[in-house]
């Protein structure tokens, strides 16, 4: 049995100036929190989907150039946000509490910068990842899901080596 056969595969938005590729790449052993998403629909992503394993494409949003900057991989699965609870966070919810969560976040570890940034016009004009819901009108959600292919198309696209195998 393909080990792999269960993986599943995620595009993760971040504004650079809140929390770029290279601030995930510094962090200790290249591992974060993905905390701060406050959206229902992300949430139950994190909260039921993302798994141990899975690839993450990360992608700088809200700049002049919006862009797939790199690879990383979903290293725990989601669990609480802390930062919800804490009243000092910028990220807090006076709703939430350690019996009653309501936010979660997962934990993703650095693997690679893409040689050069695959920009919304890049992904547009491909034949697979034109169809990403990063592109679709309208979608703002932090955590999308991509297909095998699309994830295939990134590597593809930047002679890169499946870095999950």
């Amino acid at each position: 049995m393909n080990h792999n056969s269960n993986r599943r595969y995620w595009l993760m938005k971040s504004e650079p100036g809140t929390f770029s590729l290279e601030d995930l790449g510094n962090s200790e052993n290249g591992v974060t929190a993905w905390d701060g998403v406050r959206s229902y629909q992300a949430r139950n992503l994190l909260r039921d989907e993302l798994k141990v394993g899975d690839g993450v494409l990360f992608y700088h949003s809200n700049i002049v150039h919006p862009a797939i900057v790199g690879l990383a991989r979903v290293t725990r699965e989601g669990y609480p946000d802390e930062t919800a609870m804490d009243p000092d966070s910028d990220h807090y919810d006076p709703r939430a509490s350690r019996e009653k969560p309501i936010w979660y976040m997962v934990d993703i570890q650095y693997l690679a910068k893409l040689p050069a940034p695959l920009t919304r016009d890049r992904l547009s004009s491909h034949p697979v990842l034109s169809a990403m819901d990063v592109l679709k009108k309208g979608n703002r959600l932090s955590v999308q899901p991509v297909t095998r292919e699309q994830w295939q198309a990134v590597l593809d696209l930047c002679r890169m080596t499946d870095p999950l195998v």
